[in-house]
């Protein structure tokens, strides 16, 4: 789970530390980027440092950023938006991602990516719907995840093109609760470098990618990892992330999110499907459940303004989904839930970009996540 704190907190705690000028320059900067009188079709970019805390890693010292704009600055173009982030553990882990959805002029193509470089532990609790969540093992590794997607409109709102998934684990060393390793060690323990290959088809009528207030997103792909072009194992995935945005009167949304991903062959288990994270599933370690196949849902209802307030807002959210070996396995029984709320914060008001902080139950316990856009 992700434990980055806010900027208005970092500021607050090392506020008497600096000096009168140094207090002017981040005056400047707050005011830049909480005051956007900028035009909605002009390029925003903000930077701010985060701080966090966890066993695994010690002390965590970060830097994110945000770029918004549209091609061309033409309020007709679709919002892109690119994010980042980098951090240095005292652990000595170190780590730097990338996302990015890119439109540009009129639409004609579009470029959507997650790109991941870090030396970083991972919980690992094992694969199946039945896994305990207490002592897992603690994963070392060294990781590169690459995927990308460049696609072309073919028809209004419809892109379709070739996708790629490139992701390499190496370093690995599993460090096992109570110094006992099972007899049988996960596909891939030793590392692995697989390259994914596809082709996806997508339907996309949203115009703000960070907050979308109506529309649909349709996406199916299928990728294939091959022996044949150097990769590790041969297997194939399949995506299908389906996505509703329902206005109610000025202000609210309720928000639809279907998911399922499907693989077969001989998958490793850092490319089983994994269940979690701040987008899918939150209050779930993100890997707190993986196997071949994953099926999940999760309804939102977003307040975005308070009709009393013009830059407050407030998320309500709820989730189920499970993993299983094979559909002749599937089993309702093992379906878990989530369930959640948060306040939101108007970062960009000409773009209608939102700070989220959700604060996720399961039964298992309770998860916190700050992000900049909404989760899906």
């Amino acid at each position: 789970m992700k434990k980055g704190l806010l900027l208005v907190l970092f500021l607050m705690s090392s506020w008497c530390a600096v000096d009168a000028q140094a207090q002017n320059i981040l005056v400047k900067y707050l005011n830049y980027m909480l005051k956007d009188t900028s035009e909605p079709a002009k390029p925003k970019f903000i930077a701010y440092p985060t701080v966090a805390f966890a066993p695994e890693t010690n002390w965590e010292f970060g830097l994110s950023a945000l770029l918004v704009y549209r091609a061309n600055e033409d309020p007709v173009n679709r919002l892109s938006e690119i994010k980042s982030f980098s951090f240095v553990t005292l652990e000595r882990q170190y780590g730097t991602w990338l996302d990015h959805a890119l439109y540009t002029d009129k639409n004609k193509y579009f470029f959507l990516g997650e790109w991941k470089i870090q030396t970083f532990p991972l919980a690992y609790y094992g694969i199946g719907p039945n896994t305990r969540g207490d002592e897992p093992a603690i994963v070392n590794n060294s990781e590169i995840k690459l995927r990308q997607r460049v696609l072309q409109q073919v028809a209004t709102s419809i892109f379709t093109g070739i996708e790629f998934d490139f992701q390499r684990l190496s370093n690995v060393g599993f460090d096992w609760p109570n110094q006992q390793a099972p007899s049988n060690m996960p596909r891939g323990s030793d590392g692995s470098t697989n390259l994914s290959v596809g082709w996806g088809i997508l339907y996309d009528n949203i115009h703000n990618v960070l907050n979308p207030r109506n529309g649909n997103y349709l996406e199916l792909a299928h990728l294939r990892s091959s022996t044949r072009w150097g990769s590790t194992f041969n297997f194939n995935k399949t995506y299908l992330d389906l996505r509703h945005y329902q206005p109610v009167r000025s202000r609210n949304v309720l928000a639809l999110h279907g998911y399922g991903q499907f693989t077969a062959g001989d998958v490793p288990f850092n490319e089983l499907a994994l269940m979690g994270g701040d987008r899918l599933m939150r209050g779930y370690y993100l890997g707190r459940y993986r196997d071949k196949n994953l099926l999940a849902a999760q309804a939102e209802y977003r307040m975005l303004p308070f009709s009393f307030a013009k830059r407050w807002g407030a998320s309500v959210f709820a989730g189920a989904g499970t993993v299983f070996p094979s559909f002749n396995t599937f089993n309702n029984r093992n379906v878990v839930w989530s369930a959640g709320l948060g306040p939101r914060f108007l970062l960009f008001p000409k773009k209608d970009v939102y700070n989220r902080l959700d604060i996720a139950f399961t039964s298992e316990g309770m998860g916190y996540y700050f992000f900049i856009g909404e989760a899906f």
